[in-house]
């Protein structure tokens, strides 16, 4: 039997998900199409969209994408602001969508700078800030509300990239925008959603999704996006005892000369953890580790199958060789104890025999 423990990567659909989409695949009418089908579409979509605001608890408008790589274009793209500043540990899709960006420097515990930032839009017109709730990488979580602070005092806008923490921790209600994805959280694949404010802080381009978004609305994602929230509402993101082996095994990590990232950050979170084994690259590490029946990652999936490094880990002035030996294991809502189990069994006798 395999574990999986790469769900920050993307977690596997949940049943209630899967039930969703086959049924949304059985009204196949266009949801812009004006006859009786297309009205009909339309309707179901309409309740996916309000059902995925409720279980977020989102009260303002939300307009549905392709994922979240789609969200940040569009928010970062079409905000009515001036200066984009983004933090210098944003995701890579984040840094694609605006690469002349004003890159926000990080302590060496994740924590965005804030006297930088309060320099950074200090005087600006309208700056557009973007900053990622929990890391990718590291699973480290921002002070959302400190940089929500600075941000509106200096008239400007905060998006947030709430691609990991959605159906995990409360939105951050103090965001004019937030992007959230699907298959970060159990939902189908190809289905996100930027959540907005007031349209009034973007700027509209034609097409569907009240001509902010082109393109023909994904009806059987919308349902499994919203099944798969509803079903995140309902219990805890993991089960309270599943971490319960970690806390022994953190211990031995030291002991045997690695390092445990989470000790170092500025508020690690819990299902997002990165470590280091001495003397054996992250590379090496992945391979024996899915020798083993064992998935774990390198970092992001968009970056990890890149000879480049961790810009997230050079951001923190992380030394080249320990983020070399960095790997990520990220815990779901279907990681039982035992895979935890497993998992730390199998690193500490890989450790034994790194030489």
């Amino acid at each position: 039997m395999r574990v999986y423990l790469d769900h920050a990567a993307t977690s596997p659909v949940r049943p209630e998900a899967i039930s969703a989409v086959c049924e949304g695949l059985t009204h196949w009418a266009n949801p812009s199409s004006p006859h009786a089908a297309g009205r009909a579409a339309r309707s179901l979509l309409e309740n996916a969209r309000g059902a995925i605001g409720q279980a977020l608890g989102w009260d303002h408008e939300v307009i549905l994408t392709s994922g979240a790589s789609e969200a940040i274009a569009l928010a970062l793209g079409s905000a009515k602001g001036g200066a984009r500043l983004v933090s210098a540990v944003e995701h890579e899709s984040v840094l694609r969508a605006v690469p002349d960006a004003e890159r926000l420097p990080v302590r060496s515990d994740g924590a965005l700078d804030m006297e930088v930032l309060t320099e950074a839009i200090d005087g600006r017109d309208r700056p557009v800030v973007a900053v990622q709730a929990i890391n990718s990488e590291t699973g480290n979580a921002q002070d959302i509300g400190q940089i929500a602070e600075r941000v509106h005092e200096s008239g400007g806008l905060l998006v947030v990239d709430a691609a990991q923490s959605a159906g995990k921790y409360p939105l951050p209600a103090e965001a004019d925008m937030v992007i959230v994805s699907a298959h970060k959280l159990g939902g189908p694949p190809g289905v996100g959603a930027l959540l907005v404010r007031d349209y009034a802080m973007i700027e509209a381009s034609g097409g569907q999704e009240r001509g902010y978004r082109p393109g023909t609305e994904n009806l059987p994602g919308a349902m499994g996006f919203a099944a798969a929230l509803e079903a995140c509402a309902a219990g805890p993101w993991l089960a309270p005892d599943v971490l319960e082996p970690l806390a022994p095994f953190v211990q031995k990590v030291r002991d045997a000369g690695g390092v445990w990232l989470s000790d170092d950050l500025s508020a690690p979170t819990d299902y997002i953890c990165a470590l280091a084994m001495p003397d054996m690259s992250g590379s090496a590490q992945l391979m024996r580790f899915d020798m083993a029946g064992i998935a774990v990652s390198q970092g992001s999936a968009c970056s990890s199958g890149s000879l480049k490094r961790s810009h997230v880990l050079e951001a923190m002035t992380m030394d080249e060789a320990l983020a070399d030996r960095m790997i990520r294991v990220s815990f779901g809502w279907n990681t039982t104890r035992e895979d935890i189990e497993r998992f730390c069994e199998t690193w500490l006798q890989l450790a034994e025999v790194r030489g």
